[in-house]
């Protein structure tokens, strides 16, 4: 039946709707609604299709749709799933982008959905295969890799299935132990203790007892034993066996073919996005992954044979299961898409998008079906950022050849564009007894060599403060609502008065004087809130106003306040305020627009033309959070860390976050000091790829921040959990004090300061713990011996500690000298800007790691979602066993305030009715928008 003609997919009727996500699975070809209760449930036999919802710039969504093919369905299922895919694209107005998953080698973005992981299921409900049996508990034995998005995969229950190399999960009925190889990495070690909470949780009512033991430690002690007893007694584990699963994927130099008909023709050598026509499908080759690019006026049938064409070349070319297929639309071509071009041009696609919407739902109306569907997300106006504590202090400095010089306390607030400042804010914060905010501001007229002085000396002062301040870079004409906020007001005047500018406005002859208090001067007053009231010297001619805008005029003694037609009161205020920071005890002669005197004109050249069009200026903030690394040609890389969260901010790493606002470079505490150093480089190195690809304007502000010292600008961005930010070790420590309590961590740190021993230290080491394991008399009394469940195992216990006594004084002797690796990956993360630094994190002691651990059964888990520490949640977002309140108890400001509150979160004590009265939606939909935008909403209606 031809796509004009048939009639639409009852199941995907409304569809994308809510940011979130929808799974639908393939029964007898045919895709039926899977409810929430079920989803990160995939049946082996089956094929699943899975509709991801996010908010995207200016309101609208982005639509990501992943087709999940298990180990056993069917090829007609598989088949299903890919058309029904094409159909449910087509619905959404053609422009999600698709990818193929398959079961074991899953994308991080589809991973990033199902936190902390997927367990797929044996069976199915497909034709051909029995109905699920009822689950009933088995011990099981699993394997798991990745640092921020987990594999799990079930392995034989038996000890040849362990290795040095991984982190494996031993799921019993009474007990959870993680078993970490002497040499795996130790951020995987950190998130299987996520997966064993979730195990925990789910199919032990949270009630077992967990227990970490660590590969080649020497203490015999009874978990360590019990955990070898399941295996039939301990004995050396093999070598790891190389399998398809650790092949890691390189990319290859890209191809780029023409797909006509399902046949592909080779189109060059040079990538260009010129090259790409819109009426056409194309393949690129990535080795790692392929895509397929589709014009925006091809037709659904011709899109759905490129997709056969992409599988075909894969199969033919006996690619890796892991291989990855995508297809992108024209105009909604990914990151990863567009980082093999050299650069990828801006571009309205607004338009073919909307035509593809407006034809989808003009079929949808003659088929009489709703097109709800195809509206955009509301956008969120009048979002106020997040901004410092108000009642700080502000220090500027101006750069003067190699000084800097103090700018007087009546001049604060002041900028010349010819000059460059650093500018220090310190406030006083809740856990410590002071912040900082510490900037450079380059002014677009300022010296090469001014600027480099800057970027010394503010580094100076950064580590004479420990490091602990935001360091930010700063251009003139981007500044973040947070420095403007720090000066009432804040403008920027023509000219410079450092040495430096002065010197070379001389030795060039150039006729331009900085602005005083005699001269000809025109100001534009930019913004009336807090962040965004700017001033800015503009030319002194007629065509610089603006009907919208408010400017002050100086002339000699005279000062004139010119106020457009459409601008407001606030704009006049502010303007006033200006007026009386430049010139104090002036008094000011207002000009209406149309009221202007001669004296006003003759002032500024006479009377000529200007424009009467508002300028936009909003910045729509899209936060996106990157890795690095450098390929081994030497080439900066990045990859996104999807849906992310405060817990991939791993200790050991540098991460970027893009808000399309402003750039931050996050830097971990155990990141080795050279990379530190090199943190302002890594951004620029980011920023460079991000103008070429994306458009990110290079003047963008950048940040460096330190873990421990993140402040409001940058948590906003996340749900902030401060005892994650101030929790002490590696990633692993973290992960153990934070979900099974502090006293295991304090103990894993004992225990690895001496857990990197080797050679005769070792050995040293088997031998007395050898002793120990045949004379109890002699050693320290075992600590569970005063336990009813230790004293019935400690017959056993006793056996399989001298086994595992034994057994690992043969370790000692004959393992392989190998030392943990930080990543799995081949591709180094080594930044050559630091050279010779190493970045083997686990090579160092202080990464060493916990011995044998007995973990007590958690209370109360935490968890990333909107309501924290106390606050009950449904499936809606709506909260039970809570007291309620007016909303006007709640607001910040109110005249009866209530008490004994969670004051961070005020929103969640308003009933369902007022809640969606006052802030506009309803609670599920508050508390799936990402953190920083709640906060904005809550700012907005007095609940912060």
């Amino acid at each position: 039946m031809s796509g004009s003609t048939k009639i639409l997919e009852p199941a995907f009727q409304g569809v994308g709707q809510r940011i979130g996500t929808e799974i639908w699975r393939i029964e007898n070809f045919q895709p039926v609604p899977l409810p929430k209760s079920e989803h990160g449930k995939f049946y082996m036999g089956d094929s699943y299709i899975i509709l991801q919802t996010s908010p995207g710039k200016g309101g609208s969504y982005v639509y990501d749709i992943h087709f999940w093919l298990g180990k056993d369905t069917s090829q007609d299922e598989a088949g299903a799933a890919a058309i029904k895919t094409v159909e449910l694209d087509a619905v959404l107005g053609g422009r999600a982008v698709q990818h193929r998953e398959l079961q074991g080698h899953e994308s991080d973005k589809f991973l990033s959905y199902f936190k902390p992981c997927i367990i797929p299921v044996e069976g199915g409900v497909a034709s051909g295969f029995q109905k699920p049996e009822e689950e009933k508990f088995e011990t099981r034995l699993y394997i798991c890799k990745g640092k921020r998005n987990i594999r799990l995969k079930q392995v034989p229950f038996s000890r040849s299935s362990l290795n040095h190399d991984d982190v494996f999960i031993l799921d019993t009925k009474d007990k959870i132990f993680q078993f970490n190889g002497a040499n795996s990495n130790i951020q995987e070690r950190a998130k299987a203790l996520e997966v064993i909470q979730f195990l925990k949780d789910k199919y032990h009512e949270g009630t077992c007892d967990v227990a970490v033991v660590d590969d080649g430690k020497l203490q015999a002690e009874s978990d360590s034993g019990e955990f070898w007893v399941i295996f039939g007694g301990f004995a050396p584990i093999s070598r790891k066996v190389a399998s398809e699963d650790d092949i890691i994927l390189e990319r290859t130099c890209p191809k780029i073919y023409s797909i006509i008909d399902r046949q592909l023709s080779s189109v060059g050598s040079e990538l260009s996005k010129y090259a790409l026509e819109n009426d056409k499908c194309y393949l690129l080759d990535c080795g790692a992954e392929v895509f397929v690019w589709v014009g925006r006026v091809t037709q659904v049938e011709d899109r759905k044979a490129a997709s056969q064409a992409a599988e075909e070349f894969v199969n033919s070319q006996n690619r890796l299961k892991s291989t990855r297929i995508t297809r992108v639309i024209q105009g909604y071509e990914t990151r990863s898409f567009k980082s093999n071009f050299d650069s990828w041009p801006s571009g309205a696609a607004s338009s073919g998008a909307e035509e593809g919407r407006g034809k989808v739902a003009a079929l949808l109306k003659q088929q009489g079906g709703g097109i709800k569907g195809m509206t955009k997300g509301a956008l969120i106006n009048d979002e106020v950022p997040a901004l410092f504590e108000g009642n700080g202090k502000a220090e500027v400095w101006c750069i003067n050849g190699s000084a800097k010089t103090p700018v007087p306390k009546e001049d604060v607030g002041k900028f010349y564009s010819g000059d460059c400042y650093i500018t220090l804010y310190t406030y006083p914060s809740s856990e410590k007894k002071e912040d900082y905010y510490l900037c450079y501001w380059i002014g677009k007229d300022s010296l090469e060599e001014d600027q480099k002085m800057a970027i010394r000396l503010a580094m100076t002062m950064s580590n004479s403060l420990k490091g602990r301040p935001v360091l930010g870079r700063i251009f003139q004409g981007k500044e973040p609502p947070q420095f403007i906020a720090i000066f009432q007001p804040m403008v920027v005047l023509k000219g410079g008065m450092s040495s430096g500018y002065k010197n070379y406005v001389a030795d060039k002859g150039l006729s331009d004087e900085p602005y005083n208090a005699d001269s000809v001067a025109l100001i534009q007053i930019c913004g009336t809130s807090v962040h965004n009231n700017k001033a800015v010297q503009v030319d002194p001619v007629a065509t610089s106003l603006n009907s919208n805008e408010c400017f002050l005029l100086q002339s000699g003694s005279s000062m004139f306040l010119w106020h457009g037609n459409q601008s407001s009161l606030e704009q006049q205020q502010v303007a006033a305020k200006i007026a009386e920071f430049l010139k104090p005890g002036i008094a000011v002669r207002h000009a209406k627009e149309g009221t202007e005197s001669s004296a006003f004109w003759s002032a500024i050249g006479g009377k000529q033309g200007y424009t009467s069009q508002k300028t936009a200026s909003e910045i729509v903030r899209d936060p996106h959070l990157f890795t690095f690394f450098f390929n081994k040609d030497g080439k900066f890389e990045v990859e996104e860390v999807y849906n992310f969260s405060q817990d991939d901010l791993l200790t050991e790493d540098i991460l970027i976050l893009d808000t399309h606002a402003e750039v931050f470079v996050w830097v971990g505490q155990l990141v080795e000091p050279r990379e530190k150093q090199n943190a302002f480089e890594i951004g620029q190195k980011y920023i460079d790829l991000a103008t070429s690809l994306e458009g990110l304007s290079p003047k963008v502000p950048l940040y460096r921040v330190t873990e421990g010292n993140e402040p409001c600008l940058f948590t906003s961005y996340f749900s902030w959990d401060p005892v994650k930010a101030t929790a002490n070790g590696n990633s692993f420590q973290k992960k153990l004090m934070l979900l099974f309590g502090a006293g295991q961590a304090v103990e894993s740190q004992d225990k690895s300061s001496g857990s990197n021993q080797d050679g005769p230290t070792q050995r040293a080491s088997a031998l007395a713990a050898l002793s120990s394991a045949f004379n109890p008399s002699s050693g320290a009394k075992s600590p569970t011996a005063k336990s009813p469940t230790a004293s019935k195992t400690s017959g056993t216990s006793q056996g399989s500690q001298r086994a595992a006594a034994v057994a690992a004084l043969s370790l000692v002797l004959s393992a392989g000298k190998h030392s943990p690796d930080v990543s799995p990956s081949a591709r180094s993360t080594k930044s050559p800007l630091a050279e010779g630094s190493p970045r083997g994190i686990a090579e160092s002691k202080e990464f060493s790691e916990a011995e044998t651990q007995v973990v007590k059964p958690l209370e109360s888990s935490r968890n990333d979602s909107g309501l924290k520490q106390g606050v009950e949640q449904d499936g809606n977002g709506s909260e039970t066993s809570r007291r309620m309140f007016s909303y006007e108890q709640l607001r910040a400001h109110s005249g009866n305030p209530v008490t004994g509150i969670d004051f961070e979160r005020r929103e969640a004590y308003l009933s369902d009715e007022e809640f969606q009265a006052v802030l506009g939606m309803t609670k599920g939909a508050f508390y799936k928008l990402p953190k920083w935008k709640q906060d904005m909403h809550k700012k907005k209606y007095d609940l912060f």
